[in-house]
């Protein structure tokens, strides 16, 4: 997993998560790859008030669902600001809103590897 492709050394992630095991895996994985984690946090309102504290944010993973509120409202404000984003979700992309279709989407359960090459190319 520590492939040169697959290091993100020094890129600010943030990373959005409701679900406690799921969060903990993926900071894990991207601290392994050299990623800094803002993070992880699990509500709309948390996400929000980390992107404004924020000094940096290079990229984002966000599930979409977030104990049943859509963090739609965190990826205009991200789109605004140029941030990649990510989708780690079991939604299909058929269940997405038009406008979001063209953000990378990584399905659960996860490939690390994938979702690692999703962020590279962010």
């Amino acid at each position: 997993m520590n492939a040169p492709a697959t290091r993100l050394d020094g890129r600010r992630i943030l990373l959005v998560e409701d679900e406690y095991f799921i969060a903990q895996d993926l900071r894990r994985s991207f601290n392994e790859a050299g990623a800094d984690i803002v993070g992880p946090v699990p509500t709309l309102a948390d996400a929000l008030l980390q992107l404004e504290r924020a000094d940096k944010i290079d990229a984002a993973v966000l599930d979409i669902n977030l104990r049943g509120e859509m963090v739609y409202p965190l990826v205009d404000r991200l789109m605004e600001a140029n941030v990649p984003v990510v989708f780690v979700t079991g939604y299909d992309a058929s269940e997405i809103p038009a406008r979001y279709r063209h953000i990378a989407r990584c399905e659960k359960p996860l490939s690390m590897d994938r979702l690692l090459g999703a962020l590279r190319l962010a």
